[in-house]
């Protein structure tokens, strides 16, 4: 007969799991179909835009608008994915439930617009403040209640992109440089499979990759791949460092925080009509496409990076990884005849590299590679993503990340 001391951990650690399934099913419930409502409204509203493309000229007066709402109603969340991030580096206060309906009406109206944004920081936020209610209305510990915003973070970015083990890698790895807290692990990978799942039951259909065939490995192979994620690295740190200097700029030349938006909604709505740079603008899903299937003009790349660093500098809501992701998928298709590598292939490891350099996770974008691009990415991808996450710095698009171990 086993003796007590033999079972007390046990059924510790039964209970232990026990909470957690029960704790991260509800926020994998509720920011998996939070994601489902928002995915749905992006597409009508990207939909709308492309049937209508005068509705460009009312850029302006949606990021008024936007601005106006933030500065009336959103004190206190207007920090997005940073005010998550600072929340489990230190409990204070609840994060406001206002935080999800405001994030998501504000991010469709400009992709209705035609800011160039994305979608990952509205889930993620959108996670985030539905798994703080959970954690308040049931009186959590701050420990607790750190590791369900973690699983909230996990839960939002799973189910916005169709990639659980992504995701539950990034809410461990987006809050540090150099550490992560694997007591949080299986909150995280609960939330962002049950997500993942409640958002797909709930009809949403996610962008196709192609699966991708890796190159013969040789040492021409493998050194075209640490240049190319140098290069992926350097372009992250620049998108980082470009996005907050402009914000921080326009703040001090125009104090009013209704009035930022709207000027840069004028200025991406006069340069895209002069310019027609409509493939800029939105999500840039199709440019992402193409460019796994033919080279496309070098100068892709800058486009999406001006327009997105525009957009995202002077206020509008959404998130920088989409624009990121189009970024690098349309650099590597620029480099590969540079570096003598499949365009597609390149094109794959740029979608995630640069991604991986600017907001410093390499370990989910890695991850993210193999569940999009086929598991025979893998290895490649962690180079080409090990690569940018060191040269890109400590800083990044999350200014609350904590330097908790330095690269080099």
């Amino acid at each position: 007969m086993p003796s007590f001391s033999d079972i007390a951990p046990a059924r510790r650690a039964a209970l232990h799991l026990a909470k957690w399934v029960g704790l991260s099913g509800a926020v994998a419930l509720l920011a998996g179909s939070a994601s489902a409502l928002f995915l749905a409204s992006l597409d009508a509203a990207t939909g709308m835009r492309l049937e209508h493309p005068w509705l460009l000229f009312l850029l302006p007066v949606c990021g008024a608008a936007v601005g106006w709402t933030y500065l009336r109603w959103g004190r206190g969340s207007e920090r997005g994915n940073n005010l998550l991030i600072d929340e489990i580096h230190d409990p204070r206060k609840r994060v406001p439930l206002r935080m999800a309906p405001l994030v998501l009406v504000s991010t469709v109206l400009s992709h209705l617009f035609g800011a160039s944004v994305g979608r990952e920081g509205t889930a993620v936020q959108m996670g985030g403040s539905l798994a703080d209610q959970i954690a308040h209305l049931l009186r959590l510990s701050p420990e607790d209640r750190r590791t369900l915003l973690m699983a909230g973070i996990s839960a939002g970015f799973a189910s916005v992109f169709g990639t659980p083990l992504a995701g539950a890698v990034f809410g461990l790895e987006v809050l540090s440089i150099g550490m992560m807290r694997y007591e949080s692990l299986l909150a995280c990978v609960l939330a962002a499979i049950g997500a993942d799942k409640i958002c797909t039951l709930w009809g949403i259909h996610h962008a196709h990759y192609p699966l991708l065939e890796p190159p013969t490995s040789t040492w021409a192979t493998w050194a075209a791949v640490l240049v190319a994620g140098t290069a992926f690295g350097l372009v992250g740190r620049a998108f980082a460092t470009s996005t907050h200097a402009l914000g921080s700029w326009l703040k001090r030349r125009i104090p009013h925080d209704a009035l930022r938006p709207a000027v840069g909604g004028a200025a991406v709505a006069a340069s895209a009509t002069l310019f027609h740079a409509d493939p800029y603008l939105g999500l840039g899903i199709p440019t992402i496409l193409e460019s796994f299937r033919s080279p496309l003009p070098p100068w892709t790349f800058a486009g999406k990076f001006g327009y997105t660093v525009a957009s995202l500098g002077s206020g509008f809501k959404g998130g920088e990884v989409t624009p990121l992701f189009f970024i690098g998928a349309t650099l590597g298709n620029a480099l590969a005849p540079l570096l003598h590598l499949p365009f597609p292939f390149l094109a794959g490891l740029g979608f995630v590299a640069v991604f991986a350099g600017a907001a410093n996770t390499p370990l989910s974008s890695t991850l993210m590679a193999m569940e999009l691009f086929g598991a025979g990415t893998g290895i490649h991808a962690l180079l080409a993503c090990t690569a940018s996450y060191l040269v890109s710095g400590h800083s990044g698009i999350y200014r609350a990340q904590k330097l908790a171990q330095p690269k080099g």
